[in-house]
């Protein structure tokens, strides 16, 4: 509890304006009508190519700033100062060579020159010319794309659906208070368990847990007491256990039925105490409970009135800030004291979002993030009287998330994601120390991150991960500059088998950039493959650069796989996520679809073999991906996807209640747009729908009921369609036991597999 990495998004718990020069053909068109055919060749600027050059070598064609950005790699400073004079051979050769990382020392437009002919850049091209021309361009560019995406198109060998499902070993690494001891972790019975293991010492590690129905949800430190957190097959109730160093004794700090936990203060130099959040009482809100973790005994602090979502409580452990919220409208609550009553600090209008983050070491400051009269969440300090200070901003996106140090009472830096995470420091000795390790680790910024650190900041846990890399840990002592690896996730996995993860973006039909990305087969022409678009959850959510077992391993299978951050993801800002509003099944499925053909239309997906595939709002996406547009999809998985809206509505848990006028604002109320939701809701128009269908669900599923599974799945046939549906009795929201999982997935690549190859 010592650090906090603190989203800032709203996920839910659920081209250039250059204008290039005409072709050839187009020249002589325009010629032939006075009988003359002309064919002088116009020269390209430099602004020209590096147009063609990110469309051609790029999947940037709709964001400017993220093809800017691409550019700004390729051409350094001072190199082109006039982008629109007519570019040279060489200054192409340099832009070429970079963009292709084939960059090695060149010191000179000649050598360059010279890498870039012995590349085959100019084969077919006349080298006299000192110019290039529309025609030399797209040829060269041509050759550019063949040395790039260069393959026998024979693929890799198959990995199993259990290498990439199973269980991947010791994870989740953490320090404990004093530095002494690292938990982690790791399966025991085919079920996440917590192990220990004590520092600097020859020791085996020592389990401390012993859930065999169920994953450990987390674990964390309290003191010297280790705590964890467990659901029941998957009801999301999360009970605080805690337990003894050897496991012999663990016990359920919060044994009360229907009733789930959260943590709100660890309360640091408080003995034995911490403060947490139960619908105990009411199981729609929660309200303020101290708990003692050695006795169990909870004590009542602060009572919810009904409407109050979130609390944070200052540096000495008392309560002070409470979020009140009509689900769309709200107000952020002060008071001095706990004696005090709540008052008015922040107004919350419609689209806001606004989360306090941690209270300043002297309690006169609150840290948060916010987008209150602005489109882009930036990090934020208010003071006591709600004057508000920026400390970080992006153009682009949202802050992602914030790292603040309690003991050093600051930001210590920003995180934003483009097209990869990426960071702003505000604390140079701490830039320099992640930028050392960094270079130990050779690794891009992207794929670094700091994960758990002692009191002093001397002792690290830190783990890299990529697109192809699903993780490693290690430790890093900054006293001795040693690091050391601990552990790495699926080592059966090889990194130079797995498929890259490429940034995409297009412009939907309506003139929005969608941002997302595409995974192509490993070794394998991207050309003419099958599809599966895959719709994230949420769908207040977004998918992110990193890795990704599933999309591993269709990509794996031989499938293109492309992810769209569809209007209504978090991360773009708030114009863009309420764009989605009250447009399930409209503008937000118009987004996927036109997604699917931007990659038809780039020649990378076979048109007759499109799955889709997704899980929650996903599932729902898929659903009405085959019932809106059924000819457009030759296969169809719904993983606890939503079918029927209204009964979405009616079911949701109760914890969720105060945020049910935001589910109104935002997908439709029941009865004042009862048209549009039956409209929207696939149950309704099962008739339309001709696709296979593969259908899982969990049984407990407290989020999307199982009912949505049943509904489409007995419409379908009664209509003598054929549905393969799988239904869990010990899973939730999804399949978290490994041996359902693993079933699942198999089941899931047979099913694509038949229809689509």
């Amino acid at each position: 509890m010592k650090k906090r990495f603190l989203s800032a998004s709203l996920a839910m718990i659920l081209t250039t304006s250059a204008v290039l020069p005409a072709t050839i053909q187009e020249v002589h068109a325009a010629n032939e009508t006075h009988g003359v055919v002309i064919a002088q060749e116009e020269q390209l600027s430099a602004q020209e190519f590096l147009n063609l050059a990110v469309t051609t070598l790029t999947f940037q064609h709709g964001s400017d700033s993220m093809r800017q950005q691409i550019i700004d790699k390729w051409v350094k400073t001072e190199e082109l100062t006039d982008l629109t004079v007519a570019i040279k051979r060489d200054e192409a050769a340099r832009i070429l060579v970079r963009a292709l990382n084939k960059e090695d020392q060149e010191a000179s437009l000649a050598a360059y020159w010279e890498k870039a002919s012995k590349l085959g850049l100019w084969n077919g091209v006349s080298i006299n010319n000192e110019y290039i021309s529309t025609q030399d361009a797209n040829k060269i560019l041509s050759n550019a794309k063949n040395i790039k995406n260069a393959t026998n198109n024979e693929g890799v060998p198959e990995i199993s659906v259990e290498d990439f499902m199973k269980n991947p070993g010791n994870f989740g690494y953490e320090l404990s208070p004093d530095g002494n001891y690292i938990t982690f972790s790791s399966a025991w019975e085919n079920r996440f368990n917590v192990f220990v293991k004590k520092m600097n010492d020859d020791s085996e590690p020592v389990r401390v847990s012993n859930s065999t129905d169920r994953d450990i949800a987390g674990f964390f430190w309290k003191d010297d007491t280790l705590l964890y957190l467990k659901d029941n097959g998957g009801d999301e109730n999360y009970h605080i256990y805690s337990t003894t160093f050897n496991g012999a004794k663990e016990q359920d700090l919060t044994p009360y039925p229907n009733v789930t936990v959260g943590i709100l203060s660890g309360l640091q130099g408080v003995k034995d105490e911490i403060l947490i959040m139960m619908n105990k009482e009411d199981a729609t809100v929660f309200d303020v409970y101290k708990l003692n973790v050695k006795t169990g005994e909870t004590t009542h602090v602060t009572k919810n009135p009904g409407n109050i979502a979130d609390w944070l409580a200052d540096r000495n452990g008392e309560v002070r800030v409470a979020v009140a919220s009509d689900g769309v409208e709200g107000t952020i609550l002060y008071r001095d004291s706990e004696q005090d009553e709540f008052k008015p600090f922040i107004e919350i209008e419609a689209g806001d979002d606004v989360m306090p983050l941690a209270f300043s070491k002297d309690n006169q400051y609150i840290y948060a993030t916010s987008n209150k009269g602005r489109d882009k969440v930036e990090v934020v300090k208010y003071d006591l009287e709600g004057n508000e200070q920026v400390i970080m901003s992006n153009e682009e996106v949202d802050v992602a998330g914030v790292l603040y140090s309690a003991e050093q009472d600051k930001v210590l830096y920003g995180a934003y994601i483009t097209d990869k995470p990426h960071y702003q420091f505000f604390d140079e000795n701490f830039e320099q120390l992640f930028r050392k390790i960094q270079d130990k680790l050779g690794v891009h910024e992207s794929e670094l991150g700091i994960n758990d650190y002692n009191k002093e900041m001397t002792k690290f846990i830190v783990s890299i991960s990529s697109d192809t890399v699903y993780g490693k840990y290690y430790y890093y002592d900054s006293t001795t500059d040693e690091l050391t690896e601990l552990a790495t996730l699926s080592p059966w996995l090889n990194p130079e088998e797995l498929a890259e993860m490429h940034p995409i973006s297009y412009k939907s039909r309506d003139g929005l950039i969608i941002n997302g990305y595409l995974t192509l087969p490993k070794n394998k022409e991207a050309k003419n493959l099958p599809l599966i678009v895959n719709p994230h959850g949420g769908p207040w959510a977004r998918d992110m650069w990193g890795f990704n077992p599933e999309v591993q391993l269709l990509a794996n299978r031989g499938y293109a796989v492309l992810q769209v951050n569809f209007r209504s993801s978090t991360g773009y800002g708030k114009e863009f996520l309420q764009a989605g509003n009250k447009q399930w099944g409209l503008k937000i499925q118009d987004d996927i679809t036109d997604g699917v053909e931007w990659a038809i239309d780039q020649g990378i997906a076979d048109p007759e073999r499109i799955g889709i595939y997704g899980a929650s709002f996903g599932g729902y996406a898929t659903l009405a991906g085959i019932t809106y547009t059924p000819d457009l999809y030759a296969a169809a998985v719904d993983y606890v996807g939503v079918s029927n809206i209204f009964t979405l509505l009616d079911t949701i848990p109760p914890y969720w209640e105060t945020m049910r006028n935001m589910f109104y604002e935002r997908v439709g109320h029941p009865e004042e747009d009862k048209e549009l939701l039956t409209a929207v809701s696939p149950v309704f128009h099962a008739d339309q729908i001709k696709t296979p269908l593969f259908v899982a669900q969990g049984a407990n599923d407290p989020r999307v009921n199982k009912a949505e599974s049943d509904q489409i799945v007995e419409a379908l046939r009664a209509r003598g369609v054929d549905v393969e549906y799988m239904l869990k009795d010990n899973e939730g929201h999804g399949f978290a036991n490994e041996e359902n999982r693993i079933e699942f997935y198999n089941a899931m690549i047979k099913f694509l597999d038949t229809h689509l190859k």
